[in-house]
């Protein structure tokens, strides 16, 4: 594997030699070391990619479709040694390293059709034997800083939308997880015209040189409140657009209607998928009183049943958290909560099994209250806390107290409870007895302090499309009211 940056189809080293190191979560071991880029590897990267746009603009939209398209066939063809690069450097189980994979893939054959569907409108126009056209056209490069947590799909999210729209990308994964998009990129990207795709590893430095560069028009990023705010202020300065899928703290409602065994199994899997580590987590969850302690009790068994261990094993259900930063945060996370007054029923520990690996088990806590900081404040990891509520109205209201509105979940065999919560909800998404399921056609992202912008479905695609207004007239001749001005005589307009 090349452990390089990739510019302009070329594997290259950082401009000064510098590396750092990539870590197993699991054996607590380095992977491998990758380039410590600058801003002088910056640089290149964004020259590459800007001096591949022009003929990559105008490229023919069935031959860009082809190409997009066979990102997506050799994705697929490798799935098994792009999810492994995953699963080593993130902990996370084989199996849903491999899901994302077909995500990916789903998602370049989804953009290479609608890239070449439609381009823009035909407005009526303002006068006889007139035309105006507003065409989309794209902006140039696009920055896209990845995320660690999903380092593919969050990567493809915005890297196919942002090609199919005819704009050039550099890409900077998270410092977590570089190697799997570099083996991605070498597996199936090695057919793309030179300098569309580049990417760049390092850390902080790396992606604020992305989002400063004069060249970059839009900077493309998921990640944290507090990051997110500093890139937007960094964008400010030079007016580019900012596309920010930030943090959540998702609610479920867990109405009194509905089977408490199915509403269980699926809170615990919303709620540990990924050890917790997903923007979308399930993060407070909000029951009915009369079926609080049945569903409780039910969602304890759930945790308890979760198999920890090996994430290359196929029969482990969640493995490490992606590094010992992660654990430290929710270590802190549960000692809070526990000395603020909730009550730990299920782990809120490390298991004594592993000698090494960053893992904690599946936790769950009840007698919470709103005032608490796990009720107010993204988790990151495998942690739920349950809160008894009189009723939907209550649970609206403190599903809406919070700065997030990224998603939303409800149990309820009753439609009208559903929508009724669907409409009085502030969230991106709202997910109806299907927990985060996602559909490649449709848009996600998140209101107030989850950020703006959409990915996915047509809006992802108009995210890196600019509109242009353009006016025609049939004939070239004289206009009534051009100069001179004679007010007496009247005037057309």
């Amino acid at each position: 594997m090349q452990n390089k940056n990739y510019i302009n189809n070329e594997w290259v080293d950082a401009s000064d030699g510098q590396t750092f190191d990539v870590e197993n979560p699991y054996t607590e071991e380095t992977i491998d070391q990758v380039p410590n880029s600058k801003k002088k590897d910056v640089d290149r990267a964004v020259l590459a990619a800007k001096s591949s746009w022009k003929d990559w603009k105008n490229i023919g939209s069935l031959e860009m479709r082809d190409l997009l398209r066979e990102v997506a066939v050799k994705s697929r063809a490798h799935d098994r040694e792009i999810a492994r690069a995953i699963t080593h450097e993130s902990g996370k189980p084989l199996i849903e390293c491999l899901d994302e994979i077909e995500w990916i893939a789903s998602i370049f054959e989804y953009y290479s059709e609608i890239g070449r569907d439609q381009r823009g409108r035909v407005v009526a126009p303002v006068t006889p034997r007139s035309m105006s056209m507003v065409v989309k056209e794209a902006y140039g490069v696009v920055g896209c800083i990845v995320p660690w947590n999903y380092p593919l799909l969050l990567m493809a999210w915005k890297t196919a939308p942002a090609l199919a729209a005819g704009n050039t990308v550099v890409v900077k994964p998270s410092e977590i997880t570089p190697l799997s998009i570099i083996r991605w990129l070498e597996i199936a990207c090695d057919h793309l015209p030179k300098g569309i795709l580049n990417m760049i590893t390092g850390a902080r430095d790396t992606g604020a040189a992305l989002v400063e560069h004069p060249d970059t028009r839009v900077i493309a990023f998921t990640g944290s409140v507090e990051t997110g705010k500093k890139i937007a202020a960094m964008a400010a300065k030079q007016l580019k657009k900012t596309s920010l899928e930030l943090g959540g703290n998702d609610p479920i409602i867990i109405c009194d209607d509905v089977d408490v065994s199915i509403a269980a199994k699926g809170t615990a899997w919303g709620g540990f998928l990924n050890a917790g580590q997903v923007c979308t987590s399930l993060e407070r969850v909000f029951v009915m009183e009369s079926i609080a302690d049945d569903f409780t009790e039910a969602v304890v068994e759930e945790a308890k049943k979760v198999r920890l261990g090996d994430p290359m094993h196929g029969q482990t259900d969640m493995g490490p958290l992606a590094s010992i930063m992660q654990l430290d945060k929710a270590e802190k996370k549960v000692k809070r909560a526990r000395s603020e007054g909730a009550r730990l029923l299920c782990g809120g520990d490390r298991p004594n099994e592993f000698e090494k690996g960053y893992f904690y088990n599946p936790t769950v806590f009840d007698q919470v209250t709103s005032e608490m900081e796990m009720m107010n404040v993204e988790t990151f990891g495998p942690i739920l806390p349950i809160q008894k509520v009189k009723d939907l109205g209550e649970a609206i209201e403190l599903s809406n107290n919070s700065q997030y509105g990224l998603g939303c979940n409800i149990y309820t065999n009753d439609m009208e409870k559903a929508f009724t919560a669907a409409d009085d909800i502030k969230a991106g998404s709202f997910w109806i007895n299907d927990p985060l399921t996602d559909n490649e056609a449709a848009p996600f992202g998140g209101m107030k302090m989850s950020g703006g912008g959409r990915e996915l479905g047509i809006e992802g695609l108009d995210e890196f499309r600019e509109p242009k207004h353009i006016l025609i007239d049939y004939k070239i001749r004289e206009k009534e009211y051009w100069f001179p001005y004679d007010l007496d005589e009247g005037r057309k307009t």
